[in-house]
């Protein structure tokens, strides 16, 4: 078996057994356990991700896991889901800048060379030109810091939700209707989304000093992130019922002091986001074009042109809540759990014999499938009746 990766070059290993696992010290990097958590907190969890690196010490990225189990189809597959979600929700994260920006500064325009950008577009510009700085910083432990704001800012935004709930005349308010069915396909293709930076985890992996305590930085980001995400969807429910928004943030007052500190903490987290997201799109890109033209300029280039792109795509499809579905319908369910459990198969080769963890993760794919299948088409129709 002779698989190659990134850098061109090949490794041939001789595999006695399919069966056979090959468990080597991990390279280490330079982050420490901490700043990794603050790291992961924003990304979200792959535990298969990482049993199948822990099998094969030189799978560095996600597009190595898809090459190691399924070849080159593998990683152009795994490659195109990765990036395309990875791209998305980058995108997401300038909608969302430019509705809660545009809530809190209406009517704004902006003229530049004589032509006129009316109100979210040129706040979608403006937040592009604030996250540039980020996406051009290399070092993880740096990143680091960037997404501990962000831990801060969704901790800061549970609290102002939980304020003007209690003390600016919102209240909670019970609604007869707990469960919507039709609603379902749509909900769990957003809760999805919450999960869907599971590409990112390979590369905070190889950046710890001590790669073997990565499993407990996943239980601890699931754990945190899953309390904050349910709070904050439960929360919103009670205070506006089914006439929720997409971004609770935009049902706010924007008048109460709650409801601008819940706005503008709101705000951070794409910004502390962002960079860490297109990290594995970024070091594709720039591995592409390494061989072509200078590494400091063509990532310079790459990087900037990346931002730019993802401002044209949100300010042309300014649809958060649909958009957001349809990516968690379809890319996230794809690189989060069906292509996960897909390359663990093939890789540790459990798939071969009948056995309780077979059996469960071949359980997780069907009901992956199965959620990607309908979710899609819903988020599909959703968006062709909006248009």
């Amino acid at each position: 078996m002779e698989p190659k990766f990134d850098d061109g070059h090949s490794i041939t290993v001789n595999l006695l057994d399919g069966h056979q696992k090959l468990h080597q010290k991990p390279v280490s990097g330079q982050t420490s356990f901490f700043k990794t958590c603050f790291n992961g907190i924003n990304a979200l969890s792959g535990l298969l991700i990482q049993r199948c690196m822990v099998m094969d010490c030189r799978i560095k990225s996600y597009p190595d896991i898809g090459e190691r189990a399924f070849g080159s189809v593998g990683r152009t597959v795994v490659s195109i889901v990765m990036n395309l979600e990875l791209y998305m929700v980058a995108t997401g994260f300038l909608i969302l800048e430019g509705d809660n920006l545009d809530n809190l500064l209406p009517n704004l325009k902006v003229e530049i060379w004589g032509i006129v950008i009316g109100g979210k577009s040129s706040l979608v510009i403006l937040i592009g030109l604030v996250i540039l700085p980020t996406v051009l910083l290399n070092n993880m432990s740096i990143l680091s810091y960037i997404s501990a704001s962000g831990v801060i800012a969704s901790v800061t935004l549970l609290g102002s939700m939980l304020w003007a709930s209690a003390t600016d005349g919102i209240g909670i308010h019970a609604d007869d209707v707990v469960l919507d069915w039709k609603g379902i396909p749509t909900a769990v293709s957003l809760y999805a989304f919450c999960y869907c930076a599971h590409p990112v985890f390979p590369t905070l992996y190889t950046s710890m000093e001590n790669p073997t305590q990565f499993s407990k930085v996943l239980i601890l980001c699931f754990v945190v992130c899953t309390i904050s995400y349910a709070s904050m969807a439960i929360l919103g429910y009670l205070m506006f019922g089914p006439n929720v928004l997409s971004q609770v943030t935009l049902n706010l007052p924007t008048h109460k002091l709650s409801s601008k500190v819940a706005i503008l903490t709101t705000l951070i987290n794409p910004i502390a986001k962002y960079a860490l997201m297109v990290k594995p799109l970024v070091n594709a890109m720039e591995n592409l074009f390494a061989s072509h033209c200078s590494k400091k300029g063509s990532s310079l280039v790459i990087r900037t042109s990346l931002v730019i792109s993802t401002v044209i795509v949100a300010v042309a499809i300014p649809l958060f809540g649909y958009l957001m579905s349809l990516v968690g319908a379809f890319l996230s369910i794809t690189a989060s759990v069906v292509l996960p459990c897909l390359c663990f198969l093939k890789i540790s080769g459990i798939y071969r014999t009948l056995g309780v963890e077979m059996i469960m993760v071949f359980v997780i794919m069907v009901m992956g499938v199965a959620i990607m299948v309908v979710g899609t088409y819903t988020s599909v129709l959703e968006i062709v009746g909006h248009l």
